[in-house]
This record gives structure tokens, C-alpha cells and sequence, in this order.
């Protein structure tokens, strides 16, 4: 009997996956750093130059995307995104002790790890989108947070499944949970080779680099990836120290009450705009989840008890929710013809969000020497997207009456 082939359904189950796999890419070693200080006796700061590696390749790779991907194909770069991230993962419980051994030094091998994890996780951001948007699906703006909820999903796994893994199998086996995680993306790799996957270069004339650079609207874009970017990651990155310095309460309820309910409420809010996607303007959904997280903020810092500045804290993971994929789903109808190259671009302006407003909050509560000050100094990003979605509009309407000169009012 012949074989049916796969359907575009399969398609967007696999982007799923890649996104619980980014996930894993970028929440299982947080879990494993005292491990890997007390085991391997590596200091905080080179613990620390890890973190900034995977940021550093991650924003390397965006950049790089927008000229390599088109050149190698949609299928060929994230299959190897998903093995170079397995090998990464599983890596971790193998290198330290082999290059310890060989070396003299583990952190030679978690370096390596990291090399491995972090091309996966930055090639996989960049691919994914494009591949659901190319898909020959209806309701591309609901697709598209869909499809970031299982970003939330795979971070509360990775937390919650970890824990408990450790619960009942100990510290000592934290290598098993390093090889367990690594099966996800290995499995999705053969799952993606097997997919039907279009382009979105099908079928229309894909804008050159330059062209696209040349585009008011572009840049409008760039900077709304900027505060969606920011504004998600400044409170997610401090919530757990805010809980338990800001607010005083236990680490482990302000971790559980913090960036859990943080990345719980993040994923409803995109399962919520995916079903409402038809019924609310885009627009309109992004301009209030502005104004949300702007009183998020001011909830969290200005909360006369812990319940409520808890309460600020989950409830601007729902309002940063749709930011993200929604500035990629108005990209996508607005500029016809980006392609990869745009998405590509975009995500290196959400990466440089992403590492800007937990950067912002630091340094503004190192200078005042109270976080509560520096988290108040975020609420500048949703300000910045509110007013920047206003200008999108604006240049919207400028380019409509450009291609209907008819359309102008007299």
C-alpha cells in the first residue's frame, strides 16, 4: 500500500515542537548552573559568559539568516537546527567530564554545548515563522500566536517536568534529563524531513535586502520587535528576583508565582488572540496590551502587598503576550515580499530587545540601588510599541492613498 503523504497540518505540529524546542534551548542550563559550580567548580562569571554566548550566536545567526537561508532552503536549515540543538543538549552530559579529562577544563565542553544549542535555538526562530506563514492555512494572525504559545508551554515543561525530575531521580542524574530533553528536537528533525514545507517566496517577487531596508515602514517594525522584545523580557528575566527582593516573599512561591504564571498567562493570552483573531483588529489587540503592560509594570512596583505586585508580574506575561507574533503577522501583510530576509531582520531587532530591557532594568537598579526603581524604567518599552503602532497606522494610510490617488479626501 502506498504511503499518504503528510499533510500541512503535520507542518504546523512540527513548528510546534520547534518552539518547545527553543524552549529547552534556552531554559534547561539556567536549571543546571549551580550544578555546573559546584561539580566542575565553575565561577559565577564564566557561568555568566555563557549565558551571553548563546545570546551572542543567537543574534549572530538572525543576521546571517537573512542572506544564508534562502541559498540553503527552509527544510535543510531547520533540520539542522533541531540536530545541532540535540547534539547540544545531549552534549552537556558528556563534553564537561570528557574535555575536563582531556583538557583539564569542563568549561571547554559546556562552551562547545552552548555553541551547538544556541545555532539550533537562532536558527529555529528565524525558520519557524516563515514556515507557518507560508503554509496554505486561513487566520495567519491566529496561526501565529498559536504557534508562539507553544514558546510558554515548552518553558513551563522544562521548569515544572525538570523539577520533578529531579524530585524523584536526585540532583546525580541531571545527565539522563539532559539526554531525555535532547530526544525532542532529534525526533523533530526526522518529523520536519518528512513535512511538506513551502516558501514564502512562492508565488510573488521577494524584495531585495536593500529595497527592504529602504522601507519607513520596515523600521517601524523593527522597533516594535524592539519593545515587544523588551518588554516581555524585562520583567520575565527579574521576576523571580523581584518576588523575593522587591516583594519579600518565599524563593520558591516567587518562582512558581512569578515566571511560571508569567509564561502561563503569556501562552493564554495567545490561545485567547488566536481564537478572537477574527473578531478584534490586530492593531486594536496590540495598542491595549500596551496600555496593559504599561499598568502591569505600575502594578508590580506600586502594589501596596505582595499578592498584588504578584498579581502585576502574571498579568504582564498576558499583556506581552500577542506582542511578538503580532508585529511578525502585520509585517507579513503589510510589506509583501520581505520573505525570510524580513523575518530574519526582525527577530535580530526582538534579540536586541530581549537583551536591552532586562540590560535597562540592571543598570537602572544598580544606579538607584533599588530593582523596584529599575523595573519602572521598562515601562518605557510598551509606551514606545503603543506609539509606534500609531505610526504604523498612520504610514499605513499614507501608502493606501499612494496606490489609490482616487482615495484621497479633497
Amino acid at each position: 500500500m502506498k504511503k499518504r503523504p503528510l499533510s500541512y497540518q503535520h507542518t504546523i505540529w512540527a513548528s510546534y515542537l520547534g518552539y518547545v524546542t527553543q524552549a529547552i534551548v534556552n531554559n534547561l542550563s539556567p536549571l543546571l548552573f549551580l550544578t555546573f559550580q559546584s561539580r566542575y567548580g565553575i565561577s559565577l562569571d564564566k557561568i555568566t559568559w555563557l549565558i551571553t554566548l548563546n545570546f551572542g550566536i543567537q543574534l549572530t545567526v538572525d543576521l546571517a539568516s537573512a542572506v544564508l537561508i534562502d541559498r540553503i532552503g527552509y527544510r535543510t536549515g531547520v533540520v539542522a537546527a533541531h540536530i545541532s540543538a540535540a547534539l547540544g543538549l545531549a552534549g552537556m552530559a558528556v563534553l564537561p567530564a570528557l574535555t575536563l579529562r582531556l583538557l583539564g577544563s569542563a568549561y571547554a565542553g559546556l562552551l562547545v554545548c552552548v555553541v551547538f544549542y544556541a545555532l539550533g535555538g537562532g536558527l529555529i526562530e528565524v525558520l519557524i515563522s516563515p514556515i507557518v506563514e507560508a503554509c496554505p492555512t486561513e487566520g495567519k494572525a491566529a496561526a501565529m500566536s498559536l504557534l508562539h504559545s507553544f514558546y510558554c508551554w515548552g518553558q513551563m515543561a522544562v521548569v515544572l517536568l525538570s523539577t520533578a525530575f529531579f524530585a524523584v531521580a536526585g540532583m546525580g542524574s541531571w545527565r539522563i534529563l539532559c539526554v531525555l530533553w535532547a530526544l525532542l528536537p532529534a525526533c523533530n528533525a526526522f518529523y520536519f524531513r518528512q513535512v511538506p514545507i513551502r516558501t514564502l517566496e512562492e508565488g510573488q517577487e521577494t524584495m531585495p535586502i536593500p529595497r527592504l531596508l529602504r522601507r519607513k515602514m520596515f523600521w517601524v517594525f523593527c522597533v516594535l520587535m524592539l519593545c515587544a522584545g523588551a518588554s516581555e523580557l524585562a520583567m520575565s528575566q527579574w521576576a523571580s528576583a523581584f518576588a523575593e527582593v522587591g516583594l519579600h516573599v518565599d524563593k520558591a512561591i516567587g518562582d512558581l508565582a512569578g515566571p511560571c504564571m508569567f509564561a502561563a498567562l503569556m501562552g493564554t493570552a495567545r490561545v485567547l488572540h488566536a481564537k478572537l483573531a477574527e473578531r478584534i483588529p490586530l492593531m486594536r489587540f496590540m495598542v491595549g496590551c500596551g496600555l496593559l503592560c504599561v499598568v502591569s509594570y505600575l502594578l508590580a512596583v506600586y502594589a501596596p502587598a505582595p499578592v498584588i505586585g504578584l498579581a502585576g508580574c502574571g498579568i504582564c506575561g498576558f499583556s506581552v503576550g500577542v506582542m511578538w507574533p503580532g508585529t511578525f503577522s502585520l509585517a507579513t501583510e503589510t510589506i509583501r515580499g520581505g520573505g525570510t530576509a524580513m523575518f530574519a531582520l526582525l527577530s535580530l531587532a526582538g534579540d536586541m530587545g530581549c537583551s536591552l530591557g532586562p540590560t535597562v532594568v540592571g543598570m537602572a537598579s544598580v544606579e538607584s540601588g533599588d530593582l523596584k526603581s529599575g523595573l519602572m524604567m521598562a515601562v518605557l518599552f510598551p509606551i514606545l510599541l503603543c506609539i509606534g503602532m500609531l505610526l504604523w497606522k498612520k504610514l499605513k494610510i499614507e501608502e493606501e492613498l499612494q496606490l489609490s490617488p482616487e482615495r484621497t479626501v479633497k
